[in-house]
């Protein structure tokens, strides 16, 4: 197989969704070495106690505590080592946006798009939000706070095959999110789906949540239906005009 060959059938897998590359032939990972059980016996009795393990989320929660600037926060994150996502993801997604904007969106996590570009929302997903954000007069693009968005996720690596992010990694990345919203310094925050709210409200039932006027980080907040499942779900972009008119209304009172 030539190079061109090779690269074409590489691309075609990564389109199937592919993550990871493995061996050309299986390996038994249980035929371990044979140990004679008096050596295994004296190893066992020599053996030191292992050492207690650490705490990642205390670990997270120090890392961000430390971190002085939105520049800091993505550094320490990106030396971040013990969410096993990181391993498998092209790229850090962090932010997008204008920092200091009234707006904060949260969303859930990167699919194909963002991991590849490093950006949240840039998909099919993305392309509708950028659409809904407008019909009211914000832009991620835009530079005046007053119509500016500020857009991240709750986990900066995709998880494989894009499933739902597993309690213990949204527990991990909570301390990284909760001094983003901090140093981002928004009016209100905005999160976006079941996997938002579980994080930032400790709640789920985005269809209950949607619309209603909570508080999160402090901050007053929005949940709203990820545009990912309005995409699936075209009946429900009436529910989620009414919301986006009531984050509208909500910014012209200055609250």
């Amino acid at each position: 197989m030539d190079h061109a060959a090779a690269r074409a059938l590489l691309n075609w897998q990564i389109e199937l969704g592919a993550t990871e590359a493995i061996g050309d032939a299986p390996v038994d990972r249980r035929d371990l070495p044979k140990v004679p059980e008096r050596k295994r016996a004296a190893a066992d009795a020599s053996a030191a106690p292992p050492p207690e393990a650490a705490d990642p989320v205390a670990i997270a929660r120090a890392m961000a505590e430390g971190a002085a600037s939105l520049e800091a926060l993505e550094a320490v994150l990106g030396t971040y080592e013990h969410c096993d996502l990181r391993r498998g993801a092209r790229n850090l997604v962090f932010a997008d946006g204008t920092s200091g904007a009234r707006v904060m969106i949260i969303g859930e996590a990167p699919g194909r798009d963002e991991d590849l570009q490093g950006r949240p929302f840039v998909g099919r997903a993305g392309q509708l939000l950028d659409l809904m954000l407008g019909a009211i007069g914000l832009s991620r693009a835009e530079a005046d706070p007053n119509r500016a968005v500020y857009i991240t996720n709750i986990l900066p690596w995709r998880p494989p095959q894009n499933r739902d992010p597993e309690p213990q990694e949204i527990a991990m990345m909570l301390p990284f999110v909760e001094r983003h919203i901090a140093l981002a310094a928004p009016d209100l925050i905005v999160p976006m789906g079941n996997i938002s709210c579980q994080a930032l409200l400790g709640r789920k039932g985005i269809t209950r949540l949607r619309g209603q006027w909570t508080e999160a980080a402090g901050l007053p907040a929005l949940p709203m239906f990820h545009p990912a499942y309005l995409l699936r779900n075209a009946a429900k972009k009436r529910e989620a005009w009414h919301d986006l008119l009531e984050l509208q209304a909500r910014l012209r009172e200055g609250t």
